[in-house]
């Protein structure tokens, strides 16, 4: 089973989101993984806690957004999502999120698959913390660009 229908990542995501932003991810609780990869109409990315953070999960509206397929998605270095001079903010944004659990608001320029540049604005990136506390990666969710 990969974590785009995973139900225990979706736990993860969502309840992640919900203790640390306070409000639900997704409006209803029959939206399940499914939904989340499939249908969402907002993107939703997440990276591990490598040294160079590695993609593990993107939904389709990121897929759109970006460009990639899910294969060429999971695995890809984070950082690659935005050019060089944007990747000194990136890490700001990431240390800030590691320290303060959750950003919201977040804005930047990002890179697609084709090099076309295209903004993310009201984003919000959060850290993946288990039941157990353990950290597991960080996620983001931007609505999709007009």
């Amino acid at each position: 089973m990969s974590l785009a229908d995973d139900p225990r990542f979706f736990a993860l995501l969502t309840g992640s989101f919900l203790r640390l932003v306070g409000r639900p991810l997704v409006s209803a609780l029959d939206l399940g993984p499914a939904w989340l990869y499939e249908s969402a109409p907002f993107a939703v990315l997440a990276h591990d806690t490598s040294a160079d953070p590695l993609f593990v999960y993107a939904n389709r509206a990121a897929q759109r957004a970006f460009g990639y397929s899910w294969d060429e998605f999971v695995g890809m270095p984070s950082r690659l999502s935005a050019e060089a001079p944007e990747q000194a903010g990136r890490q700001r944004l990431l240390d800030a999120v590691a320290r303060d659990g959750f950003v919201t608001g977040y804005a930047s320029i990002r890179v697609a698959k084709n090099g076309r540049r295209f903004p993310i604005a009201e984003g919000i990136v959060w850290q993946l913390i288990d039941e157990d506390g353990r950290v597991r990666g960080q996620a983001a969710t931007f609505p999709l660009p007009a």
